[in-house]
Formats: structure tokens, sequence, C-alpha cells
């Protein structure tokens, strides 16, 4: 799945057709786990692909980006691709902010699921890798 992104909207949040793009990338992913019987990694491959997406839309400066998503012996393997090199920064968010967890929580999904996540291509990838329930194919 690739799609082009619009900038930012003036108070520095999600365009709406980007919020949209982030939308369809989640029932994408959900849909395709459902079909191949993976419906217990639904929830957390969803909140990661919506993370990963939306971190790419506000922080990559690029104008276009990818989603895949595949199985790989036995692992799910999701990745989202822009166009700017460049790995992500995690920050430390303060009680009552409302952003800077997205990446934590990435980290604790994949450590929960089994895998992990990191960059790939200088940065213009971000990859989360979940293991799949069972061993599963």
């Amino acid at each position: 799945m690739s799609f082009g992104i619009s900038v930012l909207s003036a108070t520095g949040s999600v365009a709406p057709e980007d919020a949209r793009r982030v939308a369809m990338a989640r029932r994408l992913t959900a849909a395709r786990l459902r079909h191949c019987g993976l419906d217990a990694l639904v929830e957390d491959a969803t909140l990661i692909v919506s993370e990963l997406v939306t971190n790419a839309i506000l922080h990559s400066g690029g104008t276009q980006i990818t989603y895949t998503m595949a199985v790989r012996g036995d692992l799910l393997h999701l990745a989202v691709q822009d166009e700017m090199p460049g790995g992500p920064v995690t920050c430390v968010a303060d009680s009552d902010s409302e952003r800077g967890r997205g990446l934590f929580l990435v980290d604790f999904l994949a450590r929960e699921n089994g895998g992990k996540w990191g960059a790939a291509d200088e940065g213009a990838t971000i990859y989360c890798e979940l293991t799949l329930p069972g061993g599963t194919q």
C-alpha cells in the first residue's frame, strides 16, 4: 500500500485526509490478518501500524509513504517506508503530554509478541516484527 501525504495542518497535527489514510492502513491490516487466520494479532498489529504510519506522516518530511505487511517464516513483518533517511527518535513525554509515547508503545507491543522493531534503509524504513501465535504460518 503506497500513498501520498499532505502537509501538516496549522496546528501541527495530521491533516484529515492523512488521518483517513492511517485508518485505511489499520483496516487493511485487520482485514488481511483475519483473512490469514491471524486474528490474535489484529489488535496489536493495527495499533503498531497506526503509530508507524502516523509518525511517518508527522516526522518524515517526505510526500510518499509505503506500508507493507508480510509473513516471513514465523514472523509478521510490518514496515513503513518514507522518502527520508534518518531513524526514529524516541522522546520522554511529560505525564500530561498527549504525544511522545508511540514508539515506546511499539517497542512494548513488539516485545510482548516475541518480536522487535527498528530502522532499515538508513532510517527511511521503520519495521516491526511480531511472532506468529503458535508458530502458525
